[in-house]
């Protein structure tokens, strides 16, 4: 069986940020943009390529639901740097549950090589529509982004630590009808 092409659905698609004892934000894809493909054959990822890129100033209500001690802007001056992005550059098989995805993070204007787990969680087909669901998970080191909370430890805020979880759960989908 060849491997067939699948395009990501940016209306089912999300990012969590998060640290320590706080979800930091949850943005969802309906303003945000992704873009990407992965190749699955016989049931299994064989290649990614992946691209989003997050407008943290367009926010939908699900954000503001969570009871967090530490918002986005707490540690973003989200009026100058208003984005979020990430390009894949390398996709690493090592079997069928263990892949990784290298690629360019840029927060606060400043790019850095990062690599996260990546992991096909379902695969389904209903009315000839294919959904691939995926998920990519890894930390960054807050501080090489330049993420120090802004005048929150001074005004007796939770200290948070140097790591940032950053979660996107992706949708990808194909036409079974023409593959």
């Amino acid at each position: 069986m060849t491997a067939s092409k699948w395009s990501i659905n940016s209306n089912q698609s999300d990012v969590l940020i998060k640290a320590r004892h706080s979800i930091i934000a949850y943005l969802i894809s309906r303003i945000n943009k992704f873009k990407g493909s992965i190749a699955i054959k016989d049931d299994e990822l064989e290649d990614a390529s992946v691209e989003f890129m997050i407008d943290i100033n367009s926010r939908s209500g699900k954000l503001e639901e969570f009871d967090t001690n530490i918002k986005l802007n707490d540690l973003l001056d989200t009026n100058k740097y208003p984005t979020i992005s990430f390009k894949s550059i390398s996709f690493q098989k090592v079997n069928a549950n263990i892949n990784f995805l290298k690629g360019y993070l840029t927060i606060n204007n400043i790019t850095k090589i990062v690599e996260f787990d990546a992991v096909l969680t379902e695969l389904e087909t209903n009315n000839n529509i294919s959904k691939a669901l995926f998920e990519i998970m890894g930390k960054i080191n807050r501080k090489d982004f330049g993420l120090s909370p802004i005048a929150f430890n001074e005004a007796g805020g939770v200290a948070i630590g140097s790591n940032i979880n950053l979660i996107a759960n992706l949708e990808f989908i194909t036409n079974t009808n023409t593959n």
